[in-house]
């Protein structure tokens, strides 16, 4: 794939402006870790537990109470940052940043602000089949979740769940490199992707694991580009923040309504104010949540009760060594091994299951009809009964069956759909199907041929005009293939009829 300059810097979706105006996008996307336990704490983080059940003493800020640091959520932090080709910092510390909510039991939050676990890294992002983008990711700090705030179960009173106080995040934050409200839903899928492909975060926005802060703001042509030769911020213009996006189409609703609201402030003469906003997704705006807080107005100090985190460059040798392979590289591997069409390749490393299961499916076999048989058959079927590969009702065994039957001539690819709607429905051995219900390809000469001297004795008609126009043999093959159930040879029949016709 080759990176894409931003050859188009001004904003398509500001549609009615007095002038021209490009659009500069940030995100800061929490990621909760994949782990059995939280940050601290040995609580549970599974999702769904009845509320205020996965509450352990220092979750809920009980006095003499200390944190203890998960291990493994550091792993899993280090295993993110080599996955995103980023600088792993041997030497990181947690800092408290305070500030006061309801379902912040301790009164701040441990967190990592000026020694973070993971340095630079980058994100290609997939723009048009073998075209991406490089979005520079600034850092990935690791931080405790809050709780959650329950307003809506009684009219008078707000109702705490500490469920996921203390829960492990990572916060990945982007350099402002994104363009356009397409280009950061696809960043987002992506890192989605990436994180998924290590298993470190499972990425369900639904239940909160993924969720994405957005900074947009507006510039003048030309802004952009001496923010990147001098990394001065100021050329981009003030920034708003519109917090907790928890879905791709709702981050591109947001951008687009936010840019076409500054642009309307600037170009009436006002001035944007730097500050947080959510998104209302029934109305399709963006509305002020507060004043946008810096660094010090949270008193940012190190932590007391953890020391500095200190890593050997040996053990992150060793995590590096049992990364998998990850999305690009396995989309390139489909690409020259089977011989598909990046497009292809695409769909079917969206997903690692998806990846996963075509690999079972095109072991041993012709990597492009298997392919086509997972891609056409399963996932259209997958999609529009509403299941996953995972909780798919015809494993990779069978769908390859199915493929062996055909590439042996058993059965031909009309009967292949039908017994893979008998394997859907009822399941089975592909194999043993066929040879029960008589699907078997009929390859008897003889019988195939007294079939095509059967319709060509009864179209008298036809035979003269397919003599003269060789094209009509289909017809003929059509009705011969009629008439055997389908079960004859298709190229059998294509070549005798030719040969009968001549």
């Amino acid at each position: 794939m080759s990176e894409l300059a931003y050859t188009e810097p001004k904003a398509k979706v500001i549609a009615g402006a007095k002038a021209d105006w490009e659009l500069v996008i940030g995100l800061e996307v929490h990621a909760q870790i994949a782990s059995n336990a939280k940050l601290f704490s040995g609580a549970s983080t599974r999702f769904g537990n009845a509320p205020n059940t996965n509450v352990a003493f220092v979750d809920a800020a009980m006095p003499g109470m200390l944190p203890v640091i998960n291990e493994f959520c550091v792993e899993q932090a280090v295993r993110t940052g080599l996955g995103l080709k980023a600088e792993i910092n041997l030497f990181s510390r947690f800092d408290r940043k305070n500030y006061f909510y309801p379902d912040l039991p301790q009164g701040y939050q441990i967190s990592q602000l000026y020694h973070p676990i993971v340095g630079e890294g980058e994100i290609l992002v997939d723009m048009a089949p073998g075209v991406a983008r490089k979005v520079r990711v600034e850092r990935i700090h690791m931080e405790q979740d809050a709780g959650k705030s329950v307003h809506d179960m009684d009219p008078e009173m707000s109702f705490v769940d500490l469920n996921r106080t203390g829960v492990a995040l990572m916060e990945i934050v982007s350099r402002p490199d994104i363009r356009g409200p397409g280009e950061a839903a696809e960043y987002v899928r992506k890192l989605r992707q990436i994180l998924r492909y290590l298993g470190t975060c499972d990425g369900n926005m639904q239940e909160g694991s993924m969720r994405a802060d957005v900074n947009v703001s507006v510039c003048q042509p030309g802004a952009y580009e001496r923010y990147r030769e001098s990394g001065d911020f100021k050329h981009l213009g003030t920034r708003c923040e519109i917090k907790n996006m928890n879905s791709m189409r709702f981050i591109q609703q947001a951008i687009d309504f936010e840019a076409r609201r500054q642009i309307a402030i600037l170009e009436d003469g006002g001035s944007i104010d730097q500050e947080t906003r959510l998104y209302d997704p029934v109305k399709g705006e963006t509305r002020s949540m507060r004043s946008k807080e810096e660094a010090h107005d949270y008193r940012y100090f190190p932590c007391p009760d953890l020391l500095p985190l200190e890593i050997e460059q040996a053990w992150v040798d060793e995590i590096k060594a049992t990364l998998p392979e990850l999305p690009d590289a396995k989309k390139a591997r489909f690409v020259n091994d089977f011989g598909m069409t990046e497009y292809d390749a695409g769909v079917l490393t969206a997903d690692v299951a998806n990846a996963a299961y075509f690999e079972a499916v095109a072991k041993g076999r012709d990597g492009k009809q298997a392919a086509n048989w997972v891609i056409n058959e399963l996932f259209g079927r997958l999609n529009k009964e509403g299941h996953s590969v995972e909780t798919s009702p015809v494993s990779a065994a069978q769908l390859g069956g199915i493929i062996d039957l055909i590439a042996k001539g058993d059965i031909s690819g009309k009967i292949g759909k039908e017994l893979f709607e008998i394997v859907w429905n009822e399941g089975g051995d592909p194999a043993e199907i066929v040879t029960a219900r008589g699907m078997k390809q009929v390859t008897d000469t003889g019988a195939i041929a007294a079939a095509v001297d059967e319709v060509m004795a009864a179209n008298p008609d036809k035979v003269a005009a397919a003599k003269e126009k060789p094209g009509m043999a289909g017809w003929f093959v059509g009705q011969v293939m009629k008439a055997t159930g389908g079960k004859a040879n298709p190229k059998v029949v294509n070549e005798m009829v030719r040969e009968k016709l001549q």
